[in-house]
C-alpha cells in the first residue's frame, strides 16, 4: 500500500559521493536501514523497512549481513531492496590475540560498511541504524551520512557496551573504550528511538541524547492461529516433535501409541499429529495432548536457560509426588498409556526452544541428561513464517531475558502478546512495562517460582485450567490495542518526517488506516 508524501521544498541538483545524480522531482525519497548483523534474526529492523515502505512510501535499502531469510513481506515488496554484506570472522585470530582480533575486525567491518553505504545503494535522504552493535556502526554511518549530505537516526534496541560487559566485564578497559564511541557517535545522530521509557529517561540523564519512545508492537502476521493453521503446522512439525534422533521421551514413545490407533483406524481416514486429528472435514484438539510451552532464545549469557531447565525438573517431580506415583511404574508404559488416551490432572510438557546461538549446544546436552518423565525439549529453527503460527499455536510462552542494560523489552514476548499468548517472564527493573502480572503473565525470580506457575497454570489441561484461560484473555486484549504499524505511524513518522525535512513540523506521511488482521 502506498500513500503520497506531502510536497517538499525543492533542492538544487547535487552529484554525491556514489556518482548519483540527486533530483527529487524525479525520484521518489529513499531510506537505508542499517544492521550490522543477519537481516532475518532482526525483527524490528524488518518491521521498520516495511513500515518505511509502505506507510511513508519511501524506497528502502536494508544493507545487512547474510544468514537467515527475512520475513516473506519483505522479499515481497518491490520498494525494498536488500543488499547482503558478508559477515567477517578471524576465528584463528581470536584464538591467539583477541584485543588484536576485534580491532581488525572492526576496521574491516567499517570500511566494507561505508563502502555499501557510500557506494553499493542509491544516496538515501535518510539512514536508519540499529544499535547495537556501535562499534563500527555508529562511526560508519555518520561519515557515510556526512558525505552524502543525508541525516542519520539511531534505533536503541540496548547499549552495545552492555553487551560486551557481559564477556568481558564493566571495568575492562575495552568496555569502557566502547562505551566512550557509543555516547561519542550516538550524540551525533540528527534523531534517536529507543524501546522503553526507562531507556529514554537513561539517554537523556547521562547521555544528553532525546529519544523518542517506539515500543515493540507485533505485525500484523502475528495473531492467534486457527485450529486448521495449527493442525498444519504441527503435521509439518510431526517429524521434529515425534520422531527426533535419538530421543526417547513421553513425546517421542507416545506417538508410537498414536500411530497404531491411526492404523486400527484407517478405515476412517484419520489424519493426525501429536496435538491434532482430522476425521473427514473435522479438525479438533485431542483431550490428552501435551501442553505446550514455547520460548524462543538467541543462546546468550543474557537469558539464563538454566533457570527453564530446573523448573522443568521441578516440575516432573511435583506432578509424581502430587499423583502419588512411585519409581517402581515403567516409564515406557506410562508414556504409552498416555499415547493411547489416558488422561491424568497434570498434562505432559513440550516446551519447543526455538532460535540459534552460541550456547545451544551446550544445553541441549545437558537436556540429554534430564531423564523426565512428563516433560520433553524440542530446539529447532522456524522460518520466520512458521515462527508465528506456532506461537499462535501454543499454550504457554516462556520468556528468560533479562537484558544486560536493564532497560530494553524482550521482542519475544511482544511476538506472544500479537499471537494471544500468555507469558511468564523472568523479572527485572523494566518488565512490568511490558508484562502486567496476572492479567497477561506472570513474573518470577527463580526456577522454583516457575514450576509453582506450571503447576497452577496447567492443572486440569486442557478444559479446567481457568487461571491460565484468564492470562490468555488478557495478553488477546493487550494484542488488539495496538500494532506496529499505528505505533511506527505515532511516535516513528514524525520524527523521521522532521529529521529529513529538517523542520519539527507536520508528518510528511499520510496516516493509513489500521487494519487489526489485514497485512
Amino acid at each position: 500500500m502506498h500513500h503520497t508524501t506531502a510536497a517538499i521544498p525543492l533542492r538544487a541538483l547535487t552529484r554525491d559521493v556514489g556518482g548519483a545524480i540527486d533530483d527529487p522531482m524525479e525520484k521518489k525519497r529513499r531510506a537505508a536501514v542499517v544492521v550490522l548483523g543477519d537481516i532475518g534474526r532482526s525483527p524490528r529492523m524488518q518491521y521498520h523497512a516495511l513500515s518505511l515502505a509502505r506507510q511513508a512510501n519511501l524506497e528502502v535499502d536494508i544493507v545487512a549481513n547474510g544468514g537467515n531469510e527475512p520475513h516473506v513481506a519483505i522479499k515481497e515488496n518491490q520498494s525494498i531492496h536488500l543488499h547482503k554484506m558478508k559477515s567477517v570472522r578471524l576465528q584463528v585470530l581470536s584464538k591467539i590475540s583477541s584485543v588484536l582480533a576485534l580491532l581488525l575486525k572492526a576496521t574491516m567491518q567499517f570500511i566494507v560498511l561505508v563502502w555499501f553505504l557510500c557506494f553499493r545503494i542509491p544516496r538515501p535522504d535518510i539512514f536508519l541504524v540499529q544499535n547495537p552493535p556501535s562499534v563500527p556502526t555508529l562511526a560508519a554511518v555518520k561519515l557515510s551520512s556526512w558525505l552524502r549530505r543525508s541525516s542519520f537516526v539511531i534505533d536503541w534496541h540496548n547499549f552495545g557496551y552492555t553487551l560486551l560487559g557481559l564477556s568481558h566485564g564493566r571495568s575492562h578497559i575495552i568496555v569502557k573504550i566502547y562505551h566512550w564511541f557509543e555516547k561519542f557517535f550516538g550524540k551525533m545522530a540528527d534523531g534517536s528511538l529507543c524501546v522503553t521509557q526507562a531507556m529514554q529517561h537513561e539517554l537523556a540523564q547521562n547521555w544528553g541524547i532525546q529519544a523518542t519512545v517506539l515500543y515493540d508492537q507485533p505485525p500484523e502476521f502475528f495473531h492467534s492461529s486457527s485450529i486448521e493453521e495449527k493442525h498444519e503446522l504441527f503435521c509439518r512439525l510431526e517429524n521434529s516433535i515425534c520422531h527426533p534422533d535419538g530421543i526417547r521421551d513421553c513425546v517421542s514413545i507416545g506417538a508410537e501409541g498414536l500411530e497404531g490407533y491411526a492404523v486400527v483406524n484407517s478405515m476412517s481416514k484419520l489424519n493426525h499429529s501429536i496435538f491434532t486429528a482430522q476425521i473427514g472435514n473435522d479438525i479438533f484438539l485431542k483431550p490428552n495432548r501435551p501442553a505446550l510451552v514455547v520460548s524462543s532464545t538467541s543462546w546468550t549469557p543474557d537469558e539464563d536457560f538454566s533457570m527453564l531447565l530446573q523448573a522443568a525438573v521441578m516440575y516432573d517431580r511435583r506432578v509424581a509426588a502430587a499423583l502419588y506415583e512411585d519409581d517402581s511404574i515403567q516409564e515406557e508404559q506410562l508414556w504409552m498409556d498416555i499415547g493411547n488416551g489416558k488422561q491424568f490432572l497434570y498434562p505432559r510438557l513440550l516446551f519447543i526452544i526455538t532460535g540459534k546461538g552460541p550456547q545451544r549446544r551446550k544445553y541441549e546436552e545437558q537436556i540429554k541428561k534430564l531423564n523426565l518423565r512428563r516433560v520433553s525439549f524440542r530446539t529447532m529453527w522456524l522460518s520466520a513464517e512458521d515462527y508465528p503460527l506456532l506461537l499462535g499455536s501454543a499454550d504457554l510462552g516462556v520468556c528468560l531475558h533479562t537484558s544486560s542494560s536493564g532497560l530494553d523489552l524482550p521482542m519475544k514476548v511482544v511476538d506472544m502478546f500479537g499471537c494471544g499468548l500468555p507469558v511468564c517472564a523472568v523479572s527485572f527493573s523494566c518488565i512490568n512495562e511490558l508484562v502486567k502480572v496476572e492479567k497477561n503473565g506472570l513474573l518470577f525470580s527463580s526456577p522454583s517460582e516457575l514450576a509453582d506457575q506450571f503447576m497452577m497454570l496447567f492443572k486440569g489441561f486442557p478444559d479446567h485450567c481457568d487461571a491460565l484461560k484468564s492470562l490468555r484473555d488478557g495478553a488477546l486484549a493487550t494484542c488488539s490495542t495496538s500494532r506496529w504499524s499505528t505505533e511506527w505511524q505515532t511516535h516513528a513518522s514524525p520524527l523521521i518526517s522532521q529529521v529529513i525535512s529538517g523542520k519539527p513540523c507536520i508528518s510528511l506521511f499520510t496516516p493509513i488506516p489500521h487494519h487489526p488482521r489485514g497485512d
